[in-house]
């Protein structure tokens, strides 16, 4: 999810230098494709959502709570680690929420939401706002207002107050694109979900 911007540093030397290569990689790049033994193809056809759910388990993600509140004032989050940087100018972010969620109409129809990032160590809070049990999730937890009135979480190590740019559904998602208009971050790692389960950075 990360931008990188590269810089060009003008080279010291006046005449080009010649890094000798080792013979392994002085062989063509171009080797043949030999075809899989006993005529079996490659790869699996399991496309079983159970077994791509521990597939898409191996890429490690940030988990975040997304926050909105309600034309009637109640405030609504939960959990999410379906989270990407969309665009740079504009600034653009992406995440998504299963259809048959029953905050779908609230997200859908927000004016504005909020990204909150969560730190290391705060894996209570991603249980407490991804627990469907839990009547009022801000119960208890410390948050602040934006201008836009939007409730976010005050222990957060990076949040993204964002404009409702436009949604889509796609499969069984609908995917939510947001124009960021207002940030907030405070020193500290990122709390990581890897393998079902909540980890850190080493």
């Amino acid at each position: 999810m990360s931008h990188a911007a590269t810089a060009q540093a003008q080279a010291p030397f006046t005449a080009p230098l010649h890094v000798p290569m080792p013979a392994t990689l002085n062989q063509p790049l171009h080797m043949p494709i030999q075809a899989m033994a006993n005529g079996q193809s490659w790869g699996s056809d399991d496309l079983h959502p159970k077994t791509l759910r521990n597939l898409l388990g191996s890429y490690p993600t940030g988990v975040a709570v997304v926050t909105t509140r309600t034309p009637d004032g109640r405030s609504v989050g939960l959990t999410i680690n379906s989270f990407a940087s969309l665009s740079l100018d504009p600034p653009l972010v992406l995440w998504s929420l299963v259809t048959h969620s029953p905050n779908l109409a609230v997200f859908s129809e927000c004016s504005h939401f909020a990204i909150n990032i969560l730190g290391s160590g705060q894996e209570e809070l991603a249980m407490r706002f991804a627990n469907p049990k839990i009547t009022n999730k801000f119960d208890d937890v410390m948050v602040e207002e934006t201008c836009a009135g939007i409730p976010v979480l005050q222990s957060a190590v990076t949040t993204l107050l964002c404009e409702h740019d436009h949604n889509r559904q796609t499969g069984d998602h609908l995917l939510l694109i947001g124009r960021v208009v207002r940030t907030a971050s405070r020193p500290g790692s990122p709390l990581v979900f890897h393998a079902g389960r909540f980890t850190s950075l080493p």
